[in-house]
């Protein structure tokens, strides 16, 4: 009798430390933040007139251990309210260049999933503490509004950035980071060739600020 409950406990204590250290390779929970049209050092980066859109969703996190590296996939609604970076080529007709200045170019929901590889900083003492990170990867972004602006323009169905990023680990749960995305296709599109209108060469590059708090 005693051998059989020193064996459960042994089993017990066996799953306790796995679960543990599952929790600490694998972890998921969500994620929030905003698009900003250009970064700040001061709190006017969250000014209303600097903010250009946002997002949310949940975010899963997978650790390497003992080497600091880690890698995250989200899924997240993104609202985006404008776009500077778009552009068009000159033209010779007001009409055509006008319309490129409609709400519906400039205002865009998308389901994004961005992939990074995060490398994490250890820092003695206070690592359990804060803990600085980079990451970078890949973000596909699938267009959930209507494609078309109007009879020459639509948008496109899917979009490609590449995300360059910082952040800090605060007390192993929660994450704060900074990202650039820099748009590597287009977002717009001619509906064809033969409707009039300046050809476009715009992408979406934007400044993102996001928290996440992993379970």
């Amino acid at each position: 009798m005693k051998t059989i409950r020193l064996l459960l406990a042994a089993i017990v204590l066996a799953a306790c430390s796995f679960s543990a250290s599952a929790g600490e390779i694998f972890r998921f929970g969500p994620r929030i933040g905003t698009e900003v049209n250009s970064m700040r050092l001061n709190s006017d980066v969250f000014n209303s007139d600097n903010r250009a859109g946002f997002t949310g969703g949940l975010m899963m996190e997978v650790n390497v251990p003992l080497v600091g590296i880690a890698f995250d996939l989200s899924v997240m609604y993104v609202h985006r309210l404008n776009n500077n970076s778009l552009k068009a080529g000159a033209s010779d007709s007001p009409d055509q260049n006008s319309m490129l200045t409609a709400d519906s170019y400039i205002k865009r929901d998308y389901i994004e999933i961005p992939l990074n590889f995060k490398y994490k900083i250890g820092l003695p003492i206070v690592g359990k503490v804060v803990s600085p990170y980079l990451f970078t990867g890949p973000s596909f972004a699938f267009l959930a509004s209507k494609r078309h602006i109007n009879e020459a323009y639509k948008n496109k169905a899917f979009d490609v950035a590449w995300n360059f990023g910082v952040g800090l680990q605060l007390f192993t749960h929660l994450q704060v980071g900074a990202s650039y995305g820099l748009g590597i296709t287009k977002t717009v599109e001619k509906v064809s060739s033969i409707t009039a209108g300046p050809e476009i060469t715009g992408r979406n590059n934007y400044w993102t600020v996001t928290a996440a708090w992993l379970f």
